[in-house]
This record gives structure tokens, sequence and C-alpha cells, in this order.
């Protein structure tokens, strides 16, 4: 990935327990497949997941920011209140 092309901040929920997953990403389609198929260890147990939502972000560095902020405490309460 290049760091200047866009990238998405996204938040899936389990259907298994609705436990929220947020991660970052330059192809939204591709990785939520990933995550759908157990392409990746940390989620594979809780599938299926659904996109809940997805915020686009002109480069890398304002998404890792928000992802981080996601992240937070403040962040799960922002998420909690406007996302889920």
């Amino acid at each position: 990935m290049r760091s200047d092309e866009k990238r998405f901040v996204y938040v899936m929920l389990s259907d298994v327990n609705h436990s929220p997953y947020i991660g970052i990403t330059s192809d939204l389609s591709r990785r939520l497949a990933t995550h759908n198929s157990g392409g990746s260890a940390y989620t594979a147990p809780l599938r299926p997941w659904r996109l809940a939502v997805s915020v686009e972000f002109a480069n890398e560095h304002r998404a890792l920011r928000f992802e981080r902020y996601l992240k937070s405490g403040s962040g799960r309460a922002f998420m909690k209140r406007h996302f889920l």
C-alpha cells in the first residue's frame, strides 16, 4: 500500500456475538471477504462479519489517526453512539 492512496477505516460486527472489529484497508471489499473466509486468524472464530460503517480518507496518515481514535475509550463511545 502506498501512503498516498485512499484508505478506509471500517467497523464490522460479528453475527455471532455482535462484537465490533475496527480496521483499515485500501480495498474494502477484499478485506471483508478475507475476514469472512477465515483469512484473518483474529476474526475467524467470530465469522460471519458484516460491515457496519466505513469512512474513506484521502491518505493513510489521517486514516491511521481515526482508527487509533476509534480504538480509544472515547472513540469506542463515539462509535457506539453514532455507528452501531
